[in-house]
């Protein structure tokens, strides 16, 4: 088992008194694709972050079980955490404009990445950078190693940034919101291409999204979070038979060509959802 979570609270300083951001979450994730569904601010990324142990210094986390791999991240230093991200598990955020270095090379950022775990020579780190970036299906990657940032478009740069990820090796790969900055086309390119990566490699992954129609496609089973916990969990193919009215709403809200509406329904919240 690789992630294994059980009763996770996550809470946050204010001056009325503590805010709990995630409560009571437990999941598990094997060689497997799981993905966290919800809105903005339901707890999705700090969940996927405590894992990591990446959650900023004021934040309080308290669990009845947080692991990776059989290792107790609540009580791991941080020389052991160091092991894990980035070696075990990699991390791919949802803007690579604000991920990559703009002063870096995107052949220097992966070769950088694959120095820092596997060592080698500074010529071996350019060489394993260019295959890598062929892996992610670039076109011409050695011209695109030599290239910053700024000249690649969303997409490019995306791919990118799954690149470095990959340069160790990882056994997990958690990509939060991989596609949101990316029209439609390029996400589907992009959601292809982890899929086989994460098939060829055998990896574990949590796709964190807001997009329920894509995770459903996409992952094995879906966990739908709200204020902080998750409320249902179902394999991708039961999405549309969900039970809760929380992800029944959210179903509901979205646009269909098949059955289009004059106006689409609102999403009416019950109080006992949070509670």
């Amino acid at each position: 088992m690789l992630v294994d979570i059980a009763n996770l609270h996550v809470a946050f300083p204010t001056p009325s008194g503590p805010a709990m951001a995630v409560r009571g979450v437990s999941l598990r994730l094997g060689q497997e694709k799981l993905g966290i569904v919800g809105e903005s601010g339901s707890g999705k990324s700090l969940t996927a972050r405590a894992v990591l142990k990446l959650l900023p210094g004021q934040a309080s986390v308290t669990a009845d079980r947080l692991s990776f791999d059989g290792i107790d991240v609540l009580t791991a230093s941080e020389s052991t955490m160091r092991k894990i991200r980035g070696r075990r598990a990699g991390l791919v955020l949802q803007d690579p404009k604000y991920s990559l270095n703009p002063i870096m090379t995107a052949g220097d950022q992966v070769a950088e990445a694959w120095r820092a775990h596997k060592g080698g020579s500074r010529k071996q780190a350019r060489a394993a950078a260019v295959d890598l970036l062929a892996q992610v299906l670039i076109r011409n990657p050695a011209d695109v190693a030599n290239q910053y940032p700024h000249e690649l478009s969303g997409g490019m740069g995306q791919r990118v940034m799954i690149a470095i990820m990959l340069a160790p090796d990882p056994e997990l790969l958690i990509a939060d919101e991989p596609t949101s900055a990316l029209d439609a086309t390029v996400q589907a390119e992009i959601l292809r291409l982890i899929d086989d990566l994460v098939a060829r490699r055998g990896m574990g992954l949590l796709l964190i999204s807001h997009d329920l129609p894509l995770v459903g496609h996409f992952c094995d089973r879906v966990a739908v979070m709200y204020a902080g916990r998750i409320v249902e969990e179902v394999g991708a193919g039961e999405l549309a038979r969900a039970r809760h009215p929380y992800t029944q709403g959210l179903l509901r809200c979205m646009p269909s060509l098949a059955h289009p509406q004059a106006t689409l329904p609102t999403l009416v919240r019950d109080p006992s959802w949070a509670a």
